[in-house]
């Protein structure tokens, strides 16, 4: 019983060292060290990853407001649900993204027509960002602003081979880890006429992947685009089923 528990501690030992958390919009390999490896990282300085939108930021939230019984009354009784027609133009914004990931767009253009906007932050923040976040997709003749934000969790499980390595290349090429990953998402739907919003967040999805030494980033890249399509298919499916006419 002893040998057991201390094997379920030592597990969770080592998934618990090796967590990390990243954002899907700078979802590059994290080599051992934490660092981003070459094949995640958006080479273009300009376009690169510069942090997230706030939620409060989009959704027009000032922070330390003070507001009155009655203003919220009212504002509840006034409340109206946001609603999404097929077909109508949407502006989508993935946070931290200079563009939203291809499979979100792709899957979204299925029931609506997309306008793809940038979710990098800018200076400014607050209810004056979320007016002009609105104000731009009334330009572009959209009804609704759907941006989503979404993280990437993982964990990794070594295997007692990884410390046996006589030769090199068979050190380098036997699978030694196995890697966990969760994906999460969380979706927000503004109104832009009234500036009324909600937010939902679909179910996570698991994914494990074994690899070797030699093929690690390969096989985290390929995880993390498998967990992100799998992740805009069940949003997409969501949205609609809950929010569209």
């Amino acid at each position: 019983m002893r040998t057991k528990l201390a094997a379920l501690l030592t597990l969770a030992v080592v998934l618990l060292a090796g967590c990390t958390t990243r954002s899907i919009s700078d979802s590059g390999y994290r080599g051992d060290g934490g660092d981003r490896g070459n094949g995640g990282g958006q080479a273009n300085r300009a376009f690169g990853y510069r942090g997230e939108l706030s939620e409060f930021d989009v959704l027009g939230l000032e922070r330390g407001t003070d507001a009155t019984d009655a203003q919220i009354a009212s504002t509840l009784d006034n409340a109206k649900a946001v609603r999404l027609r097929k077909g109508a133009n949407v502006l989508l914004i993935q946070s931290g993204a200079y563009m939203p990931d291809d499979p979100m767009r792709a899957e979204l253009s299925r029931y609506f027509n997309v306008v793809p906007f940038s979710g990098r932050p800018t200076g400014s923040g607050g209810s004056s960002y979320s007016r002009s976040l609105r104000l731009a997709a009334a330009k572009a003749g959209c009804e609704t602003v759907v941006c989503y934000w979404g993280t990437l969790e993982s964990g990794h499980e070594s295997y007692g081979t990884k410390i046996v390595s006589w030769v090199p290349v068979v050190g380098g090429a036997f699978p030694d880890e196995k890697q966990h990953m969760r994906i999460r998402l969380k979706v927000a739907l503004v109104d832009v006429r009234s500036g009324g919003w909600t937010l939902f967040s679909p179910e996570p999805h698991l994914d494990e992947s074994i690899s070797a030494r030699y093929s690690r980033e390969t096989a985290d890249q390929r995880q993390v685009e498998k967990l992100k399509q799998l992740a805009y298919v069940g949003a997409a499916s969501d949205l609609v089923k809950t929010y569209a006419n």
